[in-house]
């Protein structure tokens, strides 16, 4: 017992003094500290940090996990700080799904802190600062340094009074202190300009959303449910008070009432659905399978085979409050508007909400939505309260229910897209685009003969002449089914690409067979070095590429023959059901030029986001956000987020062989095509140049 407690105690002391002379060591971050002098009255302390390669600090603004760096200053008489310790420009790490960024800093760092000189006579400032030292994703423990300044006092201040001192050093520090928040601006416009075009970017899709929604609401006005409410509405409001301003007032309250009613749903939706449910909303087969569901149970209720109410006690109960009359019975009579006009509004709103959230990675899409279609509902019954004279021209009749057999038809139309979303992520094979096209091709066909009377539907009255509205519609309908014919022999259709599967589901495809007839392989024009046939998941993934591109899907192995044959990359981050990159694809890849720059000048790099049916061997596995990620999708995901900070599709980067960017920044979704020339062409030219 004597001889183990003797080896316990040198295997402690062994353990401690490890632990020590590890610790004991000096930090690989070097810091030197002097003083520059502005002005008499005013000095610049100056903290410098030498990191070694690959090391790097975090700014003391961080909003990630990390421990940011903290300064602390000794309080004393002879000066006095000038705003805070002003940084250089950081580098950020934005994370989607944490809605975070992590700010730090790389190689020479140079912090810097005015002073306001309080004193004539030379003092030293002293005080120390924490950090935090990473590398690689391993961090080593916080370390204090302690750090003193020599600074000159201010001569001018020897024969000075108090009163004449205190206004010479207001000047002074006052003037220093517009200077530094000028250059703080300055500095922290460069630094965060990556997250400025990215809220720039979402604030144009927001803008879109309410747009559409606000469209949606308007559609809804003229539906048999909601039209005939109009006049009536409106006249109880003007005709229940004699006094017709306090009517007026009462309106505007009932539409504001309305608005609010949709946005506290829409806040709800915004809340209950999180950004990782809304990226699975628009890419798993299983929601896109519910949304076509959805929408065709509405087409048979706007077709008049049921209708679609909300329960009757619901709707009885806000009838009876609404009779209380005054602010609270104009809220209630809002409610009762909008429950009664569920069975057309429904439809509407859930075929915009549904469309809206399938394409957006963004869940306060629910939010703007449900703002933009209230607005739109709620807008005419405030304008009509204002000027009732207008009611006196409204009329309801048969043309509410053509209206809703229009809309019946549409929502087949649309519907059928979330079938082929589904189709595409599951790899059914059940919807080509040549039987897309067919049914689409037939709908409108059957819409143009319902608007010229030769189709009836329950509800309808005879038709015994044809307005000229009705005929426009019917001639707008027929054209478009002309318009979509071509579509059947491989014609790209650029108008409503985005609505249709891929161009590698048709059936029968001209430019195709000249291609497949032409070559049997793919021969690079500029080295003439055969395309490999046996890439990883080409058997699962080549029938999604576009008609003339061949592509690899998997970066390593991209990156290799990319290295053989001396070319740069194209990396393209899509997905199977992404709407944006089939119009990019048929609109902007289909260009000349942009085309034989893809295919000769580039190799072509398809990270599918969206591909969960393959799985990847257990030695490519990866860690993401505390999970294993063990499929091709997810992983390609993890990837664009965490190396290019964006989590839609579909986005392109150019890269060489190495990994080194060839683009300032890379594509997201634009259609413009000389845009997409130019980005091809800089990403071409710096690979020659080698910079």
């Amino acid at each position: 017992m004597k001889y183990i407690n003797k080896f316990f105690l040198l295997s402690l002391i062994i353990v401690c003094a490890t632990f020590t002379l590890a610790y004991s060591q000096d930090s690989p971050a070097k810091w030197t500290f002097s003083t520059k002098a502005l002005n008499d009255s005013v000095a610049e302390l100056q903290l410098q940090c030498a990191l070694p390669s690959g090391w790097h600090i975090y700014s003391q603004y961080t909003k990630g996990t990390e421990l940011p760096i903290e300064f602390n200053f000794t309080s004393s008489k002879d000066y006095s700080r000038i705003g805070s310790v002003k940084e250089p420009s950081y580098k950020a790490h934005y994370d989607k799904f944490a809605k975070d960024s992590t700010r730090y800093f790389e190689g020479n760092v140079l912090f810097k802190q005015r002073i306001k000189i309080n004193t004539d006579k030379d003092f030293k400032v002293k005080g120390s600062l924490t950090f935090q030292l990473c590398e690689n994703g391993s961090c080593i423990p916080p370390d204090d340094v302690e750090f003193v300044f020599n600074v000159k006092g201010n001569p001018l201040l020897v024969s000075l009074s108090e009163q004449a001192k205190d206004s010479l050093l207001s000047v002074s520090s006052m003037t220093e202190l517009v200077q530094e928040k000028s250059d703080d601006a300055q500095s922290s416009q460069q630094a965060v300009v990556s997250e400025t075009e990215k809220s720039e970017y979402e604030g144009k899709s927001m803008w879109s959303v309410f747009f559409f929604s606000l469209g949606a609401g308007l559609l809804a006005l003229i539906t048999p449910c909601v039209f005939p409410m109009i006049p009536m509405t409106v006249s109880f409001f003007l005709k229940g008070n004699k006094d017709k301003r306090k009517g007026r007032i009462q309106a505007y309250f009932f539409g504001l009432s309305i608005i609010f009613i949709f946005v506290v749903l829409g806040l709800l939706l915004t809340l209950l659905i999180s950004d990782d449910a809304m990226y699975l909303i628009s890419t798993h087969w299983l929601p896109n399978i519910i949304f076509f569901v959805i929408f065709i149970i509405f087409a048979l209720s706007f077709f008049g085979l049921f209708e679609i109410t909300m329960p009757g006690k619901l709707v009885d109960k806000s009838d009876k409050q609404s009779n209380k009359g005054g602010f609270l019975g104009s809220f209630f009579i809002a409610l009762t508007t909008v429950l009664v006009s569920f069975s057309c509004t429904g439809p509407i709103l859930g075929g915009a909400l549904v469309e809206l959230a399938s394409g957006s990675g963004n869940r306060m899409v629910f939010l703007v939505a449900m703002f933009g279609f209230a607005l739109g509902f709620a807008l005419p019954f405030t304008l009509l309260a204002m000027f009732p004279s207008v009611l006196k021209n409204m009329k309801s009749g048969s043309w509410l229910n053509s209206v809703k057999i229009v809309f019946g038809f549409l929502e087949l139309a649309l519907g059928l897209k979330f079938l082929s979303m589904a189709d595409l992520s599951a790899n059914w094979g059940l919807l080509s685009r040549t039987t897309y096209l067919c049914i689409w091709i037939v709908l409108f066909i059957l819409l143009g003969f319902y608007l010229l009377g030769k189709l009836k539907f329950k509800g309808d009255s005879d038709l015994k002449h044809i307005t000229v509205f009705r005929l426009l519609f019917a001639v707008c309908s027929f054209s478009f089914a002309v318009y979509l014919l071509p579509g059947l022999w491989g014609a790209p259709l650029k108008t409503v690409s985005g609505y249709l599967p891929p161009m590698t589901t048709q059936e029968f495809n001209i430019e195709k067979i000249i291609l497949e007839n032409r070559s049997s392989a793919y021969v690079s024009p500029s080295e003439g070095v055969d395309f490999p046939k046996n890439r990883k998941y080409a058997d699962k993934l080549d029938s999604h590429v576009p008609v003339g591109f061949k592509a690899f899907f998997d970066l390593e192995e991209a990156k290799a023959f990319a290295k053989q044959v001396g070319k740069p990359l194209f990396l393209d981050f899509t997905g199977k059901s992404c709407a944006n990159c089939r119009e990019m694809e048929s609109s902007v890849w289909t260009d000349a030029q942009v085309k034989k720059m893809i295919t000769e000048d580039y190799i072509l790099v398809s990270l599918y986001a969206d591909e969960y049916s393959i799985e990847l061997p257990e030695s490519e596995w990866i860690e993401a956000n505390g999970k294993t990620v063990k499929n091709l999708g997810r992983k390609n995901q993890h990837y664009e987020i965490t190396e290019f900070h964006a989590n839609a599709q579909p986005l392109y980067v150019l890269m060489d062989s190495e990994g080194n960017l060839l683009c300032d920044k890379p594509m997201p979704y634009n259609k413009k095509t000389e845009d997409f020339r130019k980005f091809l062409s800089q990403g071409i030219e710096r690979y020659k140049s080698g910079k």
